[in-house]
């Protein structure tokens, strides 16, 4: 049975930290009904978290499988399992309000990590419509790319744990473990 409704946030409002993702996968978030449960882009990112300290286990196959994040919570850009996983221009712009409502819920977040360019071309327009991103020019993507700005949450871009970058080695356990390291050490 699958979910097939829009998928909530993963973790608690008083974290520090928030996982900006794509979109629920259509055999693992979609089928769970939770964020990143029950994939193999969820195996890659929870083993990640577990190794720098934000998750008490390294896996999470199904919604009641004891998994907790720490001082860490997870949403996406899109909330639906999109066609071809990819979500639109249009779903993206309508889905936008859920990352606005998160982030005026977390009182004490202090950095966003955008797993992908979709995520951060997302956080980006989301700084700029708050004032948070200071003019000039676009900052870029990059895996591992580090941006602070005055009186804004810090934005770590990385890879997505998709299974086309990390079959292909373009994301390692090595680099998406150093995104959450440097996100640890930030705090």
């Amino acid at each position: 049975m699958y979910w097939g409704r829009p998928l909530p946030n993963l973790g608690g409002p008083g974290a520090r930290v928030l996982i900006v993702g794509l979109a629920p996968a259509a055999h693992g978030g979609n089928r769970t009904g939770r964020m990143f449960t029950g994939d193999r882009s969820g195996d890659f990112l929870f083993r990640a978290l577990y190794e720098a300290g934000f998750a008490n286990q390294p896996q999470s196959t199904h919604a009641a499988d004891g998994l907790e994040l720490i001082d860490l919570a997870i949403t996406a850009i899109a909330h639906c399992a999109p066609p071809a996983n990819k979500p639109t221009p249009l779903e993206i712009a309508s889905c936008s309000t859920f990352l606005e409502a998160t982030i005026d819920a977390m009182p004490d977040l202090r950095g966003i990590v955008a797993l992908g360019r979709i995520a951060f071309d997302g956080c980006l327009r989301l700084y700029r419509s708050r004032g948070w991103l200071p003019k000039g020019p676009k900052p870029a993507f990059g895996h591992g790319a580090l941006y602070q700005f005055a009186n804004a949450p810090f934005l770590l871009a990385s890879f997505h744990p998709s299974q086309q970058n990390t079959f292909t080695g373009k994301l390692t356990p090595d680099m998406m473990r150093a995104v959450f390291k440097k996100a640890r050490k930030l705090l």
